[in-house]
């Protein structure tokens, strides 16, 4: 097979995209939403085989992890919070992460994030340095889909 040069339309504009969440069956847009990434991390035991001095590695499982990064002005996650809070009651979520960049002749990729679970909250937040402010949430999620795949190069 030729090799074949990357051309720039095939390169995803990171800021092209959807951001979507769904809480307690209700989706929200989150349009101040500024950088999302999730990732899998593969849990290994060492083995030690018979006959031989290296050890191998067997994957056993898996720890999906992310950050969310918004702009500081919503309150429905900390309204949730605060639910978590004074009820017990914790809440998860799904988030559907779109990139669609127009100009790419790839199309778009949709990963949907199951069983999400935000890690920690920011309930209060001043600083006269800031221009604008925003927060990062770190999370952990369950289980993902790919409903939607780029083409192949």
């Amino acid at each position: 097979m030729a090799w074949r040069e990357l051309e720039s339309s095939q390169v995803i504009a990171g800021s092209q995209g959807e951001l979507y969440i769904t809480i307690d069956n209700q989706r929200h847009q989150i349009a101040s939403g500024k950088n999302v990434e999730a990732k899998v991390d593969k849990e290994k035991t060492e083995i030690n085989i018979l006959g031989k001095t290296g050890k191998k590695n067997k994957t056993t499982s898996w720890k999906g992890t992310g950050t969310l990064t918004l702009y500081y002005n919503t309150s429905l996650f900390r309204k949730k919070m605060i639910e978590y809070i004074k009820t017990g009651r914790d809440f998860y979520f799904d988030m559907v992460v779109t990139n669609d960049d127009k100009t790419s002749d790839l199309g778009r990729q949709t990963i949907v994030l199951k069983g999400c679970n935000f890690n920690s909250m920011l309930l209060a937040k001043i600083n006269v340095d800031d221009d604008v402010l925003d927060e990062e949430l770190e999370f952990t999620f369950e289980d993902v889909e790919m409903p939607e795949e780029f083409k192949e190069i």
